[in-house]
């Protein structure tokens, strides 16, 4: 008989939030969701479901590892980190984009040498310049990436943009827009065939509240 108890991984804030008041909207008690305290391992009572509070990248770990069956995850995290495992809606929320911004009025071709990119996100940063057949530079940065060219360490920068309102604020512009974020679901690979039945019912149930 299929083991029918499933555990689901949610990317700890705003995607958290707004993946409680779907599990909410589809009818799932979410009381101790939203009363957790420290809590990071939580139950919705009357279901076999668990829930496991994590940082995002982690949510990819135990999802591909199989700890979690399913898991809430924004794309920009898949895009960056990768990972063996099925990505299966797009949840609608949590939407902002990969932009390329440099400081206001530059052009970021302009000239013939190999351009300097600052980011935290060094893989979509790699693999959108190679997609366009263009040689860059990228520098890793942990902290506010819009210093890097305000202080000359790069020619732009590749972030997530909500608002734009900080690369304003900091004298900067999009330049390029690289790719669309919102948050989605993800299964794990073995999850889906030893739990299908189970896993199939979630997903149909939260499709179901999705915007059509």
């Amino acid at each position: 008989m299929e083991n029918r108890k499933v555990r689901i991984a949610l990317t700890k804030g705003r995607i958290e939030d707004k993946a409680v008041e779907l599990l909410e909207r589809i009818g799932y008690d979410v009381f101790e969701l939203r009363n957790k305290g420290r809590k990071l391992i939580l139950s919705i009572p009357g279901e076999d479901i668990e829930v496991v509070l994590a940082k995002a990248a982690d949510v990819i770990t135990y999802v591909e590892h199989g700890v979690c069956d399913l898991g809430v995850v924004g794309k920009d995290t898949i895009m960056e980190h990768g990972g063996r495992f099925f990505e299966v809606l797009d949840l609608g929320f949590g939407k902002c984009k990969f932009a390329l911004a440099v400081k206001k009025g530059n052009n970021f071709y302009d000239g013939y040498g190999v351009k300097t990119v600052a980011t935290k996100y060094p893989e979509v940063t790699r693999n959108f310049f190679e997609s366009k057949g263009i040689d860059v530079d990228i520098v890793k940065i942990e902290g506010s990436v819009e210093l890097a060219p305000l202080v000359g360490l790069s020619d732009g920068i590749v972030d997530i943009v909500e608002t734009g309102t900080t690369l304003k604020e900091n004298g900067l512009e999009v330049f390029e827009d690289v790719a669309p974020i919102s948050a989605r679901l993800i299964v794990n690979t073995v999850s889906m065939k030893l739990k299908q039945e189970r896993v199939t019912e979630i997903v149909k149930l939260i499709t179901a509240q999705l915007p059509q």
